[in-house]
């Protein structure tokens, strides 16, 4: 207790800086994974993937981030035996903040597109076993987060797969394939309005007292993509053949169909993002927070203010415009060729396979998800299609961002405690 009195305005500016470097953490990298695919296939540029996601990220943080996080992150760690001991559960979340932190800006630099959501949880493990003991982490928890390396790629690899198929079958084989795109396409722009809607009323909500049964979510959700096949037609009945652009690529004015539905998957996949993902990057930040505010008590939840999430939108925003290009860059154009087509079946797969794990508790990934489903995509071509180095790459970055959280966040926490103790 006298170390959080004697301490206390320290602690809140640091818990307040590494906040910031988190979510900034995630702004490079999560929120770039998920604007990759639509940047890597043209569709949008990079400023205006800055512009959507500023808006709608932040929008979907501050409306449906949520007002009250669990202090102790998705219940991996039992904090029971430092109750008495408030101070180490400070040390340890900013210890777990600065970790995950670090490990997301070499990630970044890197260009491998990593979970925010294991990072910060590798990072609390660590803390945990060096500040409380390795018996206060909840293990069968920790083997539900490793299964998901695997499920979460293959779903939405599985599901862009027979997207992308749909759309050779029914558009890119056809006789005349730009009067096919103009057909079918309605239909595809309801499927992301309907399956982005049912993300947001399922997840992105359930914070705010705001219930839906099933069935009117589902009414809901299918209004929803009524309204935006309204908005989508309009814009693609504009579009016409291109010559000179199908004589250089047979399927320019195709793509110039989908291009439209790119804006779509863009701007409501940020929101998605904004009020799943960022309540939980700050998570710790609410704990140490609270117990500074309280003088000391640990509570299971925690108040999670407006400034917080405000701060949280800002800095995922500023990571996006500093470092987000490196890890966009690995989704749109290193992993496999994107085209406004291939892009959109990704984003929608991605979008359809957490909306499956939402409504059957699957502990999945979103980024891996959205990784799997870009090489999904590239399988539909065939395996010559898809760069299998940078594969793997990527999911050797996947295996060791617990453990690499972990090591860091225990280096941090020795050091805080032996600053402050």
């Amino acid at each position: 207790m006298d170390i959080i009195g004697n301490y206390h305005t320290i602690l809140f500016g640091l818990a307040i800086l590494f906040g910031l470097y988190m979510t900034w953490g995630i702004g490079a990298n999560d929120v770039a994974n998920a604007m990759g695919t639509s940047v890597g296939s043209g569709a949008i540029t990079v400023r205006q993937a800055i512009i959507i996601a500023a808006i709608f990220e932040f929008t979907g943080a501050f409306l449906a981030g949520g007002h009250v996080t669990s202090t102790i992150r998705k219940g991996i760690i039992d904090p029971a035996p430092i109750a008495n001991n408030p101070e180490i559960l400070v040390f340890g979340m900013l210890a777990s903040l600065l970790a995950a932190g670090v490990w997301l800006m070499i990630a970044s630099y890197r260009g491998w597109p990593v979970s925010t959501t294991h990072s910060i949880i590798g990072a609390i493990v660590g803390f945990a076993i060096a500040g409380i003991g390795i018996d206060s982490v909840k293990w069968v928890k920790i083997g539900q987060i490793a299964a998901s390396w695997v499920v979460s790629p293959v779903l939405g690899g599985l599901i862009a797969f027979i997207l992308m198929k749909s759309i050779r079958h029914l558009i890119l084989e056809t006789d005349n394939p730009f009067k096919s795109a103009k057909r079918w396409s309605p239909a595809y722009v309801f499927l992301v309005g309907f399956i982005i809607s049912l993300v947001t009323l399922f997840k992105g909500l359930k914070h705010l007292n705001f219930h839906l049964s099933v069935p009117m979510s589902f009414a809901v959700a299918t209004a929803i993509g009524a309204v935006i096949t309204g908005i989508g037609w309009v814009l693609i009945d504009r579009i016409h053949v291109d010559a000179a652009a199908d004589r250089e690529f047979h399927y320019a004015s195709v793509e110039n169909v989908f291009a439209p539905m790119m804006l779509f998957t863009a701007a409501a996949m940020a929101f998605a993002h904004g009020s799943n993902d960022v309540a939980n990057g700050i998570g710790p930040l609410a704990a140490v927070v609270s117990i500074l505010e309280s003088g000391g008590q640990v509570a299971q939840e925690a108040a999670l203010p407006n400034w917080i999430l405000i701060m949280g939108g800002v800095g995922i925003v500023v990571g996006l415009a500093t470092m987000g290009v490196r890890v966009m860059r690995t989704i749109g154009t290193r992993i496999t060729a994107l085209t406004p087509s291939r892009a959109f079946c990704a984003t929608l797969a991605a979008a359809s396979t957490v909306v499956l794990a939402s409504r059957t508790g699957m502990p999945v990934s979103t980024t891996h998800i959205a990784v799997g489903a870009v090489i999904g995509v590239g399988l539909a071509r065939g395996i010559g299609a898809i760069d299998l180095r940078v594969i793997g790459g990527i999911v050797v970055s996947w295996f060791v961002t617990l453990p690499i959280g972990a090591v860091l966040a225990a280096l941090a926490f020795f050091t805080l405690k032996g600053m402050f103790t």
